[in-house]
């Protein structure tokens, strides 16, 4: 089970990533937004992967109306992950967000 801590840890870890609110939540950025709490245990990444992991793991992987408009956008519940699968997670968001490796 993963937490918001572990998202911090794991955000502020890669090169050029800072943390600031977004919409008074918790948020990280590369060039852009890469990650943010949307709720209490519900973090925000962006992924290629949004419509095949939210249709083999709809538990753990969602995305609401308002996520509509941004198909690299998905929700994941943080207690249905682990740490090292939301490390992985969080790789691609930055990548996407335009940080580099």
């Amino acid at each position: 089970m993963a937490s918001e801590e572990d998202v911090r840890r794991l955000c502020t870890a890669l090169p050029g990533v800072t943390e600031r609110p977004s919409w008074n939540r918790p948020a990280w950025f590369a060039r852009t937004l890469m990650a943010r709490i949307w709720e209490d245990g519900i973090l925000t990444v962006k992924t290629r992967e949004r419509e095949a992991l939210a249709g083999t793991y709809p538990k753990t992987y969602f995305w609401t109306p308002h996520h509509e408009r941004s198909p690299q956008l998905v929700l994941v519940r943080l207690d249905r992950i682990d740490a090292g699968e939301l490390a992985e997670l969080l790789e691609e968001s930055y990548l996407i967000a335009g940080g580099r490796r």
